[in-house]
């Protein structure tokens, strides 16, 4: 992609779009950086980036009149695509893209993209570790932490990016095209953007919408609004399913994971091998086979992955023991359906955290789902009186409102009992409170250890 000479736009300016502006500027663009907030207002992260580059500051300022002066915007992900100067820019004929397509587009790496509602992070991580045993060169980058942005000028052929990609991030693709994707469950959830499941569902259906007959496209058949993407899909498609025999893809027979190739079936490893906890984490582990093995790596290597990999921070994630009750962090359980898998996994009595920042999301499917595991519910956030009022409409009467984070982390330890986890699982985003969900994590485990 040659950029060099041409006037570029970056809007949004959080980690991924610091990272795309260094980049922009290493290709030779003239820069310039947009932010409703102002410089100093930036994270001290992003302030060193842009201290190492040279651009056009028109941080906190309205953009609307510049744009007709730029040939590119970079949009990093969750920018409004509805703000005037971006619905300028479309009326100029302007290319309007995604970060995730500046780096592919710069990068010279194989893609493995990873979509669905939940589970994106673990299978990431997973999927990145077995590549990597296998030998490969990869970078594990995307939504999951290190923008690919970031790493794209370090790519070689022969190398994987393996992609959590959000719906955020696939909204203004172009040319992304993954050589693998896989799509693992869609549920209800960023309705305060897409409005609609029907929106969401094309946002995440973009994952594959570039990819030909020479690519493969991975799919959770146990979920129906999965499944039914099929049809349109050019690429080769596997599924993985943990209640169905597949002949093409990932399936469980006789308490093994097997993978089938046009029906020829291979056993990986015991479903009791793996590390993870949770039905979740199986249709995870499930995807991960099905991605490697179709790109080439062999069934021992991705056994041994399964075998040792013990998840990712922040999902499901044991912190401490203390008087006998655990505390696990699952900040991630950024919806009512991820909550809803973390207390599932719950093997005793548990204290849920929930609350937060408001995504539009029905929390009464969530209480009525509880069954006998969720002894008690701390509430907080700005979500607080919309949760009160799904737990009431659910007919859940155990919970507590908390006056901040702490406050709820130290409600949850003292209703609990020897024998109990205390778990945070807000099923809402973050950023009424914190900068993000790992902000949110961390907090957690602070004060968890402090006890």
């Amino acid at each position: 992609m040659d950029l060099k000479g041409k006037n570029a736009l970056l809007v949004g300016m959080a980690r991924s779009g610091a990272a795309s502006a260094e980049l922009l500027y290493k290709l030779g663009a003239n820069v310039a950086v947009y932010d409703i907030k102002c410089k100093e207002e930036l994270p001290q992260d992003v302030q060193a980036t842009l201290a190492k580059i040279e651009y056009n500051d028109m941080l906190g300022t309205d953009p609307t009149d510049r744009v007709e002066e730029m040939d590119v915007l970079v949009l990093s992900p969750g920018v409004p695509l509805g703000l005037p100067f971006i619905k300028r820019a479309y009326e100029l004929g302007k290319k309007v893209i995604a970060e995730i397509e500046l780096g592919f587009l710069v990068s010279k790496a194989d893609f493995i993209a990873i979509t669905g509602t939940n589970g994106k992070t673990t299978t990431t991580a997973l999927t990145g570790e077995i590549f990597k045993h296998a030998g490969i060169k990869t970078y594990v980058l995307g939504n999951i932490g290190i923008p690919i942005t970031q790493e794209a000028l370090n790519t070689h052929a022969g190398d994987v990016v393996v992609a959590e990609t959000a719906a955020l991030q696939l909204d203004t693709i172009e040319d992304y095209r993954p050589k693998g994707s896989a799509i693992l469950n869609i549920t209800e959830d960023h309705m305060d953007r897409y409005g609609t499941m029907e929106s969401y569902i094309a946002a995440k259906a973009k994952i594959f919408k570039n990819q030909t007959v020479e690519d493969f496209c991975v799919l959770n058949y146990d979920n129906g609004l999965v499944r039914g993407l099929a049809g349109g899909i050019k690429a080769r498609v596997l599924w993985f399913s943990t209640e169905h025999q597949v002949d093409d893809g990932a399936c469980v027979i006789d308490g093994k994971i097997v993978f089938a190739d046009g029906g020829n079936r291979r056993e990986i490893l015991p479903v009791g091998d793996l590390m993870i906890p949770g039905k979740h984490n199986l249709e995870n582990a499930l995807a991960a086979v099905v991605l490697a093995c179709v790109y080439g790596i062999d069934g021992d290597s991705v056994a041994d992955t399964l075998r040792t990999f013990k998840g990712v921070e922040h999902r499901i994630e044991f912190v401490r023991e203390v008087r006998d009750i655990v505390f696990i962090n699952d900040s991630k359980g950024t919806n009512p359906d991820a909550s809803q898998k973390a207390v599932e996994a719950m093997d005793r009595p548990t204290v849920l955290i929930l609350g937060g920042y408001d995504k539009k999301s029905d929390f009464v499917p969530l209480f009525r789902a509880f069954g006998d595991t969720v002894k008690a519910v701390i509430v907080l956030g700005s979500t607080a009186s919309k949760i009160i009022d799904a737990a009431q409409e659910a007919g859940y009467e155990h919970y507590i409102k908390a006056n901040g984070f702490e406050d709820a982390v130290l409600k949850a330890y003292s209703i609990a009992e020897a024998g109990d986890a205390v778990l945070l699982s807000p099923a809402c985003a973050s950023w009424d409170m914190f900068e993000d969900f790992e902000h949110r994590g961390r907090e957690f485990k602070r004060i968890a250890r402090e006890l």
